[in-house]
This record gives C-alpha cells, sequence and structure tokens, in this order.
C-alpha cells in the first residue's frame, strides 16, 4: 500500500488558456511510484476544457451536475452523478458542464501528461447525440 501525498487547500483557478468559462481545480492526490494523479474540478454552467489528449489513461467519475464529454469526430454523451467515462490514451477529447447546470467531476490520470490543443467551438459544444 502507498499513501499518496494529499491537498486540502481551497481549489485555484483553472488556466484560461486551456478552459472556456469558470472552471476550479483542487489537487487531490499526486504522485506515488504508479504515477496516479487525482483532481476534484468544478465547473460552473458551459464551462468546458479545450481539446487535450493524454499520455496515458484518464478516468472522470460525475459527482454533482450533467457533464458533457465528447472525442474528436464523436458525439456529445452527457454523464451523470456515478457515472463514469474511461478515456484512452492519445484519444483527442474535451470535457465540461452542461448549460444551466454546475458540473463537478474527479479527474484519475494514469502515468499520464496533458497536451492542450484549441478550444471546443460553440457547435462542437452544443452537438448533441
Amino acid at each position: 500500500m502507498q499513501v499518496l501525498g494529499t491537498n486540502s487547500q481551497p481549489g485555484e483557478p483553472a488556466d484560461p488558456a486551456h478552459f472556456t468559462g469558470s472552471v476550479r481545480l483542487h489537487r487531490l492526490a499526486t504522485g506515488g511510484e504508479h504515477g496516479i494523479k487525482v483532481f476534484r474540478v468544478e465547473f460552473e454552467p458551459a464551462a468546458r476544457t479545450h481539446w487535450h489528449v493524454h499520455s496515458g489513461p484518464q478516468v472522470l467519475v460525475v459527482l454533482e451536475g450533467v457533464c458533457r464529454v465528447a472525442s474528436r469526430g464523436g458525439r456529445v454523451e452527457e454523464v451523470r452523478p456515478g457515472e463514469s467515462v474511461i478515456i484512452d490514451t492519445g484519444e483527442k477529447h474535451w470535457h465540461g458542464a452542461a448549460p444551466g447546470s454546475r458540473m463537478v467531476h474527479l479527474a484519475i490520470n494514469v502515468r499520464t501528461e496533458t497536451s492542450w490543443l484549441e478550444p471546443v467551438s460553440d457547435d462542437d459544444f452544443a452537438r448533441l447525440a
């Protein structure tokens, strides 16, 4: 067993170079020999990440609200509290809160670095399945 370092400090505003809208990040656990990082991410309505790619897998666990998530060329999915999403290594994607719904998720990254890309257009964000 390995206890990961924790950070109980208040969340920090997400970097506007990588997010659209108001988003706060809480670093819950980082480090360890397995390279696991856990973030609690709070999105205000319609806030979202930019397109991005991870060098390892990512798991999103929705805690509150309605999460929108999409891969490049795929349809926008809505994910609700208690549901999870697994994003494969190298999958170009974005995620954020549905309009009119604040959303909170845990982001669990395993041995991954993030490559940030362009903002998600309003048309891409609004394109539901």
